[in-house]
């Protein structure tokens, strides 16, 4: 698994504007909770924005709780930074717990690319303008319709266990389930939000964490969701986890890369995305899935014929294909794609390209689409929490943890059924245990880290009664994995949500 555990160093986000005005009162301003709780530090602050033309004032709340064991003893320190507007009736206001995936990143690409009250600025094909990054006000918050907690798990953000040793600790699939699950448990109690209805919102592997929460919360605390939203979900590794075993990732992603092949010009240009998409993926649940069972067993005629398919779709040469053993990894597509021109694509969105500076290796490494907005939103962030929150450590604010995502335990996760971590089951049960419970995915296109039709894939094969998966909204968009850094897609996905609170 460890293979498995650098394959998800993931994670994602990006822009818009008007005017912040703080007002900071720090913890020691409190002196109740200074003397209870003498080991948090908590920095809050005052400020309004204008979203979609209207004044968002609102209260901000940044810093870390500790987390300890039952004998009293710290284990951790857990950070976040909490957004509440301001109204009379604050307990009948849901609040959302949000945070990215990785294993091993902070919570930073969807606070400051696509929930949060200020946000990154990028261009408008949502890459990276130079540095110093700009943060200006978002109009698409999901303040205006929910309170927002932004949790850093430990060993990302200002996030740390006691010590290493201890830290490490927390590098498991279900201890960070737990320290996830306990410090929203701590957060609801210190804020006195247990009123309030709680939502969970997660991208990437933060939609593994999301939906292992439900249980984890239920069962430990007593908190009982309203919903998840799950963005680039993840719920079952034997859709992305590419082994000699496990043929089921080839045909899931073809259709990604027949969007990438279309939107690049290397195949279809003529035709719709819509109509590709839906050519492609027919042919894989039918053909292309027994073509694949077969293995050896497939007649040469029959391979030709599966190869000019596969080419047809991904815009690659039918030798190509064949060379691969009509089996494409994502690496070597990204690769191969544009390989004429000497560029290859990035895998959070393979419509961003670089240069190709390796053309003799068979497989790309570097990520054009997240490696150019890493240096961007880590200067935001460490601007915006200093500057404008107030908030002021000696720490450094680690947005990814690449030691942890190497560090990754995830065999605690792992049932002896399957050999992968999957949380179908879990979904479905929590779905049918809670009546009430809804669920929002969002997808995107263009994105080869967690493609959107292994997220239809694990949908459609969720053992669900039919009045119960009628509960799941799935909405795909003509973006990445972090789809929100196109300011027209994060606008829909904002309204698409908003709708889903809505709907309560």
């Amino acid at each position: 698994m460890r293979t498995l555990s650098v394959l998800y160093c993931i994670i994602i986000l990006v822009s818009c504007a008007f005017f912040t005005m703080p007002i900071v009162l720090h913890a020691s301003d409190n002196t109740t909770k200074t003397e209870l709780h003498e080991q948090d530090k908590l920095i809050v602050s005052h400020h309004r924005i204008a979203a979609k033309g209207k004044r968002l004032n609102y209260t901000t709340t940044a810093g870390w709780l500790i987390l300890k064991n039952d004998g009293g003893q710290p284990r951790a320190k857990i950070f976040f930074i909490a957004y509440e507007k301001k109204e009379e009736h604050k307990q009948q206001r849901s609040i959302t717990f949000a945070f990215n995936g990785g294993p091993g990143s902070s919570s930073v690409w969807l606070h400051m690319g696509a929930l949060g009250p200020r946000r990154v600025k990028l261009y408008p094909d949502g890459t990276a303008p130079p540095p110093p990054a700009v943060v200006s006000d978002n109009d698409h918050t999901w303040l205006s319709f929910t309170d927002l907690v932004f949790v850093d798990p430990v060993g990302t953000g200002y996030s740390r266990g006691v010590d290493d040793k201890k830290e490490r600790e927390f590098f498991d699939f279900k201890q960070d389930i737990a320290s996830v699950g306990d410090f929203i448990r701590l957060w609801l109690t210190r804020f006195e939000r247990w009123q309030s209805p709680v939502y969970l919102a997660g991208e990437s592997y933060g939609t593994t964490r999301a939906v292992g929460l439900i249980d984890y919360l239920h069962r430990q605390h007593g908190i009982v969701l309203s919903g998840i939203i799950l963005i680039s979900p993840v719920l079952d590794f034997t859709t992305i986890s590419f082994s000699p075993s496990n043929e089921l990732p080839y045909l899931l992603y073809l259709p990604t890369y027949a969007a990438a092949a279309w939107h690049h010009k290397q195949a279809h240009h003529d035709t719709s995305l819509a109509q590709v998409l839906s050519r492609v993926e027919q042919w894989a649940v039918t053909d292309y899935v027994t073509i694949l069972a077969r293995g050896r067993a497939l007649e040469e005629r029959e391979r030709q014929t599966t190869a000019l398919h596969i080419s047809a779709f991904a815009g690659l040469t039918p030798d190509y294909v064949i060379k691969n053993n009509l089996r494409i990894m994502p690496g070597r597509f990204r690769k191969e794609l544009l390989r004429k021109q000497g560029v290859v694509i990035g895998r959070m969105d393979a419509r961003i390209t670089m240069p190709d500076t390796d053309t003799a290796a068979e497989t790309a490494t570097a990520d054009p689409s997240l490696e150019r907005l890493v240096g961007i939103f880590a200067g935001a962030v460490n601007g915006y929490i200093r500057n404008e929150l107030r908030f002021d450590d000696d720490l450094p604010y680690t947005y990814l943890n690449y030691e942890a995502n190497k560090a990754w335990n995830w065999q605690s996760g792992i049932g002896m059924q399957q050999g992968y971590i999957s949380l179908s089951q879990d979904l479905a049960d929590a779905m049918h245990l809670h009546n009430h419970l809804r669920v929002f995915v969002a997808a995107g296109y263009y994105d080869l880290a967690t493609p959107y039709f292994a997220a239809r894939y694990t949908i459609d094969h969720l053992p669900l009664e039919e009045s119960r998966r009628r509960a799941i909204e799935l909405h795909c968009y003509p973006g990445g994995h972090m789809m929100y850094t196109d300011p027209l897609l994060l606008q829909q996905l904002t309204a698409d949500v908003e709708e889903f609170y809505r709907r309560k």
